[in-house]
């Protein structure tokens, strides 16, 4: 019996332990074949290898990787292995993560850095090394995985949220600019129990909030009928979505003190009521004109 994604080649990064594990193992059942990233090692014994066996005993294919997402280099290597022994790649999902929490007060620069690199740039790294082979092939599926602490804050997680937000702005992007070549691109904010959520979370709560509990998502955003330029949420059997929203606002002009008109009107400026979701950063030029009496056509 076909599986929905038999024939696919995906690379999960971070996938020895947590979402990334849940994930390759959920992409192998699906029928794809999986490279399991892990900084950990490639060797017997490491969690990467422990995973890609346990995908091989359970009949499905799986190679384990050692790659750090941080280093450009190795993520090309990753790429070009994973060509070399499959014929392509399909699928690419950016999973691998640190935390590094404290108050912003508290944090050192040097854990700011690390956050994004490994989180943002990390995923800028895979994403650049498959980028060009998804496009000549003409089709990708890449996922980017956000939060809800960059979404919508979370105390003392400045540098994860940043990092998390950035992907979101990437993603967006991508999505664009992958749209004629066949790749679609998207955002996962999970809600799972981890290694990094040990210690927060109610024992209770952990049980229902299981990684594989997530991963239905991913395959739903890496399928021929996947969608792009989606932020989906999942935990606990739930889905929901993100948007990125703007509010119609009011037009207020070259008033004699406009900043005493902006603050006068924030209430109405920010009502909600008839907000729409942006197909491109360009929608703010083209309602903000069009409020002063200018219509414009939207590029291309």
């Amino acid at each position: 019996m076909k599986k929905y994604l038999d024939g696919r080649v995906a690379i999960v990064t971070g996938a020895g332990s947590g979402l990334g594990k849940a994930h390759a193992l959920e992409l192998a059942r699906q029928g794809a074949r999986v490279v399991v990233n892990d900084v950990a090692g490639s060797q017997p014994g490491s969690p990467g290898r422990a995973v890609a066996d346990e995908i091989v005993r359970a009949g499905g294919a799986a190679l384990a990787d050692g790659g750090d997402v941080t280093d450009f280099a190795q993520m090309q290597a990753l790429v070009a292995r994973t060509i070399e022994a499959w014929g392509g790649v399909d699928i690419l999902v950016n999973n691998a993560g640190i935390l590094r929490d404290r108050t912003f007060a508290k944090m050192s620069l040097d854990d700011f850095r690390l956050v994004m690199e490994v989180h943002l740039m990390g995923s800028v790294n895979c994403t650049k090394a498959v980028w060009d082979h998804m496009r000549e092939r003409r089709w990708g599926r890449i996922v980017m995985t956000t939060s809800s602490s960059g979404l919508y804050g979370n105390f003392g997680q400045s540098n994860y949220s940043a990092a998390k937000m950035a992907l979101v702005g990437l993603m967006q992007t991508l999505a664009l600019e992958g749209e004629r070549h066949g790749i679609r691109v998207n955002c996962l904010a999970p809600t799972a129990a981890t290694a990094m959520t040990q210690g927060v979370l109610a024992p209770d709560a952990l049980a229902r909030l299981h990684p594989g509990a997530v991963s239905p998502a991913l395959v739903a955003l890496v399928g021929e009928d996947a969608p792009t330029r989606t932020i989906l949420l999942a935990g606990a059997g739930s889905f929901e979505s993100a948007n990125i929203t703007m509010t119609h606002g009011v037009f207020i002009g070259d008033a004699q003190d406009t900043a005493a008109e902006v603050r006068a009107r924030m209430d109405e400026i920010r009502d909600r009521a008839g907000e729409t979701v942006p197909a491109t950063g360009f929608e703010q030029y083209r309602l903000e004109l069009a409020k002063a009496g200018i219509e414009v056509a939207l590029p291309g």
